[in-house]
């Protein structure tokens, strides 16, 4: 995993839990250390927020939404689970990695660039850059649907895998492109 710099959610993350769980001097040199990278910011809002340090998540429930750059993502709920580990710099500090993301309950995820993904439980797991929807996901792009009952996003590769089970078979409605001249 790349650590927090390629972690919208890292800094917000590191914030709370500095904030909730009254972490010592050395978590908050952590987030300074954290906050020259330059990071953009991600905003969460819900209705609770309930930090577990003992079992490393942060939940955010009723009305999730986050926005960042390049997405905004509505779903009832959202669990971040994450890591710590001694810093690579430093071993008297700590380092907060996020490992995954798991959002449930009418899960909404719009692009930026175009597109939607609609499902009722997706996973982002951070290290591997991918999001699995489970759970009736369908994916959107123009007029173009595609429909599973699991559908796997490779964000790095920019590359889809879409799966069926024994009863149900993959479905999508695919509009050609015409050039024009």
């Amino acid at each position: 995993m790349k650590y927090m710099k390629r972690n919208p959610f890292g800094l917000f993350l590191i914030i709370i839990l500095c904030v909730v769980s009254g972490y010592t001097a050395e978590a908050i040199d952590v987030r300074k250390s954290v906050s020259n990278n330059e990071q953009d910011p991600i905003i969460i809002k819900s209705n609770t927020l309930e930090v577990n340090e003992a079992m490393k998540v942060v939940t955010f429930a009723g009305e999730v939404n986050a926005k960042n750059k390049d997405f905004v993502m509505d779903c009832q709920k959202m669990v971040v689970h994450y890591k710590n580990r001694p810093s690579k710099d430093n071993a008297e500090q700590v380092e907060t990695t996020i490992d995954r993301i798991i959002a449930t309950g009418h899960v909404n995820i719009n692009r930026v660039q175009g597109g939607t993904a609609t499902a009722n439980e997706a996973v982002y797991y951070l290290q591997e850059e991918k999001i699995v929807l489970t759970d009736n996901p369908v994916v959107k792009q123009g007029n173009d649907v595609v429909e599973g009952d699991r559908i796997t996003i490779f964000l790095k590769e920019n590359r889809s895998v879409v799966e069926s089970g024994k009863d149900k078979r993959v479905r999508a409605v695919i509009f050609p492109k015409r050039e024009k001249r």
